[in-house]
């Protein structure tokens, strides 16, 4: 079977690991570009994975006429514009969220895909592709549990790496972009459904260096989906015992629950302290398997000539109802959508 060549911009946390993936764990693939402003860490990450080309600037990687996909994990305000100049050059894309930093961006991002029908591409909400919400969305996609009536779901940032979302607040967006977005996708991906309305609150109950960019180090909302479902959203930045995200649907004939239990894996440890778990000590440990999983479905897509289930529309509406999280939690009033 023909291999798919990627090259990959970014080589950040997650670019990293893109690559590393890309490059080891994902079937019918090459990795045969990466692209950096490190030229050091460019480098040693292209010996180490045996990349042969190795560029400086997007524009020169996107000109590499061999590369069939380009994978975007670059700083969150690059993104809509190179979706656009890669699709132009011809490329399929991935992206990782955000689509745009504005709503304005993702509307570009849009008109650049629907500019070219005949390319692959896909936005990176990772959640939608691991095991257990996979496994879920199917019980309720059944029918199993009836009718959903709540959805709830946390996502929580160890205490231990608070310096550096301080450090990265300015240029986050406020936790509703920065992290709410994936609860927001999942929600919308479960219910089948749109919000309507949203109340908002939070505030900075340890780290007063987040109300300067008028966000908060926890925040939560309220959303009544347009058919009827109640939603909680809750992001924090200051949990404990390590990163922890749960998820719950209630529904009228049963409940699902993922990970309400953050665990690092299936080991317990029995010692001074009584009987415990680890929990995961970040996203890309906790979503592993998840990131291996969207892009083979990218890659898949392409061999196979169709387009993926999480579409640019995605990306866009999840940013939309961001943005009307945070105008609530900033006017401190109820929206409607």
């Amino acid at each position: 079977m023909k291999k798919i060549k990627i090259g990959s911009v970014g080589l950040g946390r997650l670019g990293l690991q893109h690559a590393e993936n890309i490059a080891t764990r994902v079937m019918n693939v090459e990795l045969t570009a990466l692209c950096d402003l490190n030229k050091n860490l460019l480098n040693e990450t292209a010996d180490r994975l045996g990349v042969e080309h190795r560029c400086n600037s997007f524009e020169e990687m996107i000109a590499l006429e061999e590369l069939d996909a380009i994978c975007i994990v670059s700083p969150s305000g690059l993104h809509t514009a190179q979706i656009s100049a890669a699709l132009a050059a011809g490329k399929h894309v991935f992206s990782e969220k955000p689509l745009g930093v504005t709503v304005e961006e993702c509307k570009e991002a849009e008109k650049a895909v629907e500019s070219h029908p005949d390319k692959v591409f896909m936005l990176g909400f990772m959640r939608r592709f691991d095991p257990s919400y996979m496994y879920a969305h199917q019980k309720v996609a059944s029918g199993e549990i009836g009718k959903p009536i709540l959805f709830r779901s946390y996502s929580q940032d160890p205490e231990k790496f608070i310096d550096g979302a301080i450090a990265f607040a300015g240029h986050s967006g406020g936790q509703f972009l920065d992290m709410a977005v994936h609860d927001i996708d999942l929600a919308r991906w479960f219910l089948n459904s749109e919000p309507e309305s949203v109340t908002a609150m939070g505030g900075c109950y340890a780290h007063p260096e987040f109300g300067e960019f008028k966000d908060g180090d926890n925040v939560s909302c309220l959303m009544k989906f347009k058919n009827d479902a109640m939603v909680f959203l809750f992001a924090g930045r200051t949990a404990p015992h390590g990163y922890n995200v749960e998820t719950e649907i209630i529904g009228t004939k049963g409940i699902l629950r993922i990970a309400s239990v953050p665990q690092k894996n299936l080991v317990e440890i029995l010692d001074h302290s009584g009987v415990r778990k680890e929990c995961s000590e970040n996203f890309l440990e906790r979503f592993e398997s998840s990131y291996v999983n969207e892009l083979q479905e990218f890659v898949d897509c392409i061999l196979e000539e169709r387009k993926p289930s999480v579409t640019v529309y995605d990306g866009t509406r999840v940013s939309e109802i961001a943005y009307k999280c945070k105008e609530s939690f900033e006017s401190g009033t109820q929206l409607r959508f």
